[in-house]
């Protein structure tokens, strides 16, 4: 994508006149049969306004069932589409719904995710959030991790700590204000076309690679404290690991596409697991070097305990498991696509 050439400003002026004909709400889907129904729900049952408002379900080619929930339930529901996404990943749903379906009168894209379960009037916040702020190109919210199962819960209350997410305003913060990126919520549909959406060949961190962009071509995010997610984990150890491979690897694509350099905590997991690395393998000729994995492993051990109480249940215990998961398996990623990308420039 040629961001040089999407420099001009976007008239940032809005018509107070906010009506659900205005609003489309996009959903990528890829065997989501488990959860689709259930957030569908949460979003078009809750409040009258989104009778109204379009909702495409873009669907990667799943084959556990979820493209027949969505067909049924589109016989019920009018304002409800089930879209064919032939690039399977996420990013191209986004923009197919986003870019091809959307029509004069659209003016808000909400993104929203199967895998998550959303608060009363959740569409109709997005878009008055992004009406309260006409200088805004893109209003983000706060994910709330929650869990159902013992790892589940662990991986939920140490992956909104700052250990588990470097100090990320939208994990589980308080405040609004400016942000540099967030969990996306609503974007204004003319700055969307302007960036030609999302970079569809990104698997993961398209969300934070779009903010670059964003940020690059003048456009400001607010996050909205208010507008709340309830982020259901992966339920088992090696899901968790897939999911935080995929987006370290998705930030090493993200920081060599742009020429970023990455902030301290971004890539504090990487760094931690080179320091790891470097001293397991001196340590057979010089064994002071285990101290520095043996306090990393004392930490994690601190941290389960602290769980365990702050839960006050034994799940906690999973809580130290789940952050080594989540550090081990991000600075991997990233170290993997790093190599990778400078392999193949």
């Amino acid at each position: 994508m040629n961001v040089a050439a999407k420099q001009t400003p976007v008239d940032p002026s809005w018509d107070p006149g906010l009506r659900p004909e205005h609003v489309l709400v996009a959903i990528p889907t890829l065997n989501e049969a488990r959860h689709v129904e259930r957030c569908l729900a949460s979003l078009m049952e809750s409040d009258p306004f989104c009778e109204r408002v379009l909702f495409v379900v873009a669907d990667g080619g799943s084959t556990d069932g979820t493209r027949e929930i969505v067909h049924a339930l589109a016989q019920r529901r009018r304002n409800l589409v089930l879209l064919d996404n032939p690039e399977i990943l996420q990013s191209a749903g986004i923009n197919r719904a986003a870019l091809e379906l959307s029509g004069p009168d659209h003016r808000i894209l909400v993104r929203c995710d199967a895998h998550a379960q959303y608060p009363k009037g959740y569409v109709r916040r997005v878009a008055e959030a992004l009406a309260a702020r006409p200088e805004a190109a893109s209003v983000v919210g706060v994910l709330d991790s929650r869990g159902h199962n013992c790892f589940q819960r662990a991986s939920a209350w140490v992956v909104d700590t700052p250990l588990g997410s470097g100090g990320s305003a939208h994990r589980g913060g308080t405040r609004s204000g400016w942000v540099d990126h967030g969990h996306h919520a609503g974007f204004r549909l003319e700055w969307f076309r302007r960036l030609e959406g999302y970079d569809p060949d990104f698997s993961h961190n398209e969300d934070a690679e779009y903010d670059v962009r964003l940020a690059r071509a003048g456009g400001r995010l607010w996050l909205d404290d208010e507008l709340r997610t309830d982020y259901i984990m992966r339920p088992t150890p090696r899901a968790l690991w897939v999911q935080y491979w995929r987006y370290g690897k998705g930030r090493a694509r993200t920081v060599l596409k742009h020429r970023m350099r990455p902030r301290l905590r971004q890539i504090a997991p990487a760094l931690s697991l080179v320091l790891q690395g470097l001293c397991l393998s001196i340590a057979p000729f010089w064994p002071p070097a285990l101290g520095v994995p043996a306090l990393y492993l004392a930490v994690l051990a601190a941290i389960s305990i602290v769980a365990s109480v702050r839960m006050q249940s034994l799940c906690g215990m999973w809580a130290g498991m789940a952050l080594l998961i989540i550090h081990t398996a991000w600075g991997a990623g990233f170290i993997r696509g790093l190599a990778r990308g400078i392999k193949g420039a």
